[in-house]
């Protein structure tokens, strides 16, 4: 069985700084064998992470759409912020990757969350639903997501979210070998979620890496 944190991001996502060397060594350090990188409209951190990983990663894409955010898993091209959420799913789907909606009933996120018009018009392209997210910081909202998916017969997927190192493995799902984007859509679905949620404390991290890289640039 893999352990599986399918949500994390590298120094190529603006709000992190953790290097994909030292992502790589913290799963070997925590079990985690199986990872999607899925930094902000880049995929140049999944792609180096994959090189130099000994396990299994998935080249992930959490994409800003226009109106909240996807994540294409299993991509070969990056895919541009700002487009329709329609045109974002036809581009991961013309790649042969998956379609995942990150957070999906965050309250508190308003900004990054998908819109809820939005979310109905793409359903039918959706494969899966996150339904754990260590940042998702209201249970209430985590367990709407896990309602969202059973109402659609979606299979979810759970991550830590991860911008700080500390927090790569914070929460995982367990699931079969797979070899391709297909088998893990199956595999999903025999999974099972471990979660924990982060610290509240720890997304101040964010504005942290944020200035910290902005300083580095002047």
């Amino acid at each position: 069985m893999l352990k599986a944190d399918l949500h994390v991001h590298t120094r190529y996502s603006p709000d992190s700084i953790s290097s994909p060397q030292q992502i790589v060594q913290r799963c070997i350090a925590t079990g985690i064998n199986c990872l999607a990188i899925t930094d902000h409209n880049s995929i140049a951190g999944a792609l180096e992470t994959k090189r130099i990983a000994p396990f299994k990663v998935i080249v992930g894409e959490e994409i800003l759409t226009s109106q909240g955010e996807i994540i294409g898993y299993f991509l070969s091209e990056e895919i541009p912020p700002h487009l329709t959420p329609e045109e974002t799913v036809k581009r991961i789907k013309a790649q042969g990757g998956l379609v995942c909606v990150p957070h999906p009933c965050d309250s508190l996120r308003p900004q990054s969350r998908l819109q809820h018009r939005a979310l109905e018009r793409i359903m039918p392209q959706v494969d899966t639903l996150e339904v754990f997210n260590s940042r998702t910081l209201l249970l209430r909202d985590a367990r709407h997501a896990r309602q969202l998916a059973a109402k659609h017969g979606l299979p979810g997927t759970a991550g830590s979210d991860a911008h700080v190192v500390q927090e790569v493995g914070r929460s995982y799902i367990e699931l079969p070998e797979f070899n391709d984007a297909e088998q893990f859509r199956k595999a999903l679905a025999q999974g099972r979620i471990t979660g924990n949620r982060t610290s509240v404390v720890i997304h101040f991290y964010n504005i942290r890496n944020r200035l910290f890289k902005l300083l580095k640039r002047g």
